[in-house]
């Protein structure tokens, strides 16, 4: 269902509904945040079905985390349903404190039924908008939530102060249990079944069937700037989104104030986060404004290609205008394939480059290079058994051919008590194994290796990292997280990385940093990082359905001489596999 669909629902829904305005609240002056998450079932009605799904304290989204930089944070986890269940603080740096970054079977084993566990970290020099999500299986469907960092006390934004502040995060709903539909792809091979819906702050909006009455609401006031946090927790598509007759002013991407820039439509990747200012219009426009997201997509797969909408709505003046007939506009996005849009986007990025909000600076110098070709490959189909993947295959996806297999015990806990032996192995290779054209004609075979195998770095060594997508079964773009560390993205480009004259192109003075990068569609990022954190750190595709299929794969950084740069005992209530 495209944006352009029959819009007299959208119309008869001006009238249904509470207004909301939303505004964050301001943290108290404690500097320690105290959470209760309780994961529990809950009945949840969307597109006129019923459904039973898991959540926060009976929440969806979830609840949000508001802190300040350099506050410390708790989260009691304590898991009242039959999954196995743990959480991804997605974008917090966790220095120091890698027991508590969250992927299963990574830095810890999964909270069991009828167990807790309490994630404990602290907010060292970020401030902005990241979020928190399940990671483990595909439970991240409708266990997210916002987490809002405000600057110290007596701080301020590298911007004038916003009238109001308002969350905007984009999921998806499945009518069917997501557990089961990537259970069904994993046992058959073959891709699996798209979303019914994406969603703004949980709600589907007016232009798919029955959902009128769920449909997010923004109200605003003329002639006042708001801040708009936005957050790509879909599970596995980019978004374009746009406000009609409005364009907004981007201040800041995964928690990191950039340059600002002016756009009329916003590109974002799951996992991205981006903050933008919006002017509202100096005068009551007696009007309403759709805003809308639908799906970037260039991979050959099958994809949720429908809009998700809400209303920008202006407050009246009085009261007697409010049921007059109101004049509905539209945005115009770009072309589902549109990769030149996305590449320009992209390059409008840089940091703010100010040392007064940044405490990272762009490694100069590189100790460690890699080169990581991305995409996708096949298994092959166990004997007597039908698969449904490419040429009777099953779908598979790699980092340097390698399918990435998680272990069944913890890493991070192996790594410490340095026994890894049958965990994972250090020999993950720096390149290709064969290398080939990689945005050209794809090779005949299209089989990746299996294993858990890993990168050993030195503390505080700097690392230059190019990821280049393959055209294996189809070039599309990789959202690509890494966790631990913030990277700034040097340079990027389209085809085949070329180590000779690329790297003069390289900007090593205000590139952007980001915690999620999207690898061009048939292209190549470089990115650069300082390995100043202890620990085993996961990287990978955060489309879900690709990181299911093992894009993935992580990186260990030994301890430093110093004491505040070794890895803590783990907790005492650290969950056991």
């Amino acid at each position: 269902m495209l944006l352009d669909a029959s819009l007299s629902a959208a119309t008869a829904a001006l009238t249904l509904g509470l207004l909301v305005s939303i505004m964050l609240p301001q943290p108290a002056s404690c500097t320690t945040r105290h959470y209760t998450f309780n994961i529990v079932q809950h009945n949840v009605t969307r597109l006129c079905k019923t459904k039973i799904i898991v959540s926060v304290n009976g929440k969806f989204p979830g609840p949000r985390i508001t802190a300040r930089e350099g506050d410390r944070v708790l989260v009691k986890v304590v898991n009242n349903v039959t999954n196995n269940v743990s959480i991804h603080w997605h974008g917090i740096r966790q220095l120091n404190s890698g027991w508590a970054d969250g992927p299963a079977y990574v830095t810890q084993c999964p909270i069991q039924t009828g167990q807790s566990y309490t994630y404990n970290f602290t907010i060292t020099g970020q401030r902005g908008t990241l979020f928190w999500h399940a990671h483990i299986s595909w439970l991240r469907a409708t266990l997210y939530g916002p987490i809002i960092i405000f600057p110290r006390r007596n701080e301020t934004y590298p911007f004038k102060k916003p009238h109001k502040e308002v969350p905007i995060i984009f999921g998806e709903w499945w009518n069917a249990d997501p557990e089961a539909v990537i259970n069904q792809s994993l046992q058959t091979g073959g891709g699996p079944n798209v979303s019914d819906a994406y969603t703004i702050n949980g709600l589907p909006g007016p232009l798919y069937n029955c959902s009128s009455n769920d449909t997010f609401r923004l109200r605003v006031k003329p002639g006042k700037t708001y801040l708009l946090r936005l957050i790509n927790a879909a599970m596995n598509d980019e978004l374009f989104f746009s406000i009609a007759n409005h364009t907004v002013t981007i201040v800041e991407a995964d928690a990191v104030y950039v340059k600002p820039f002016a756009t009329s439509v916003v590109v974002i990747t799951p996992g991205q986060t981006t903050n933008v200012l919006l002017k509202t219009k100096p005068h009551y426009p007696h009007a309403t404004f759709l805003m809308a997201a639908r799906p970037y997509a260039t991979g050959q797969g099958t994809f949720d290609n429908s809009t998700v909408a809400g209303f920008l709505e202006y407050e009246e003046q009085s009261d007697h205008l409010h049921n007059k007939t109101k004049t509905l506009f539209k945005p115009t996005l770009p072309a589902i394939g549109d990769t030149g849009f996305v590449a320009n986007f992209t390059q409008k990025l840089r940091s703010l480059n100010n040392p007064k909000y940044t405490l990272a600076t762009v490694p100069q110098t590189v100790d460690k290079h890699f080169f990581f070709s991305v995409g996708l490959g096949s298994s092959p189909c166990p004997q007597n058994t039908s698969c449904q993947g490419p040429n009777g295959t099953k779908f598979s996806a790699a980092v340097n051919n390698i399918s990435f297999v998680l272990p069944e015990t913890a890493m991070l806990q192996a790594h410490f008590f340095q026994n890894s032996s049958g965990v994972y192995t250090t020999d993950f290779p720096t390149n290709p194994p064969n290398p080939f054209n990689y945005t050209g004609t794809p090779p005949n075979n299209t089989v990746v290796s299996n294993g858990t195998r890993v990168v050993a770095l030195p503390f505080n060594s700097s690392v230059e990292l190019v990821l280049q997508d393959t055209s294996i079964l189809g070039a599309e773009s990789h959202p690509l997280h890494l966790h631990g560390f913030n990277f700034f993205i040097v340079s990027e480009g389209f085809g085949n990385y070329d180590p000779t004259n690329d790297p003069a192109k390289f900007n090593l003075v205000d590139p952007v940093e980001r915690n999620t990068v999207g690898v061009p569609s048939g292209g190549w990022v470089a990115i650069r990082f300082q390995a100043d954190n202890p620990g085993v750190w996961f990287m990978h595709c955060h489309f879900e359905v690709h990181t299911s299929w093992g894009l993935r794969m992580a990186w260990i950084v030994h301890d430093g001489p110093l004491a505040t740069q070794k890895l803590p005992p783990p907790p005492t209530d650290l969950p056991r596999c």
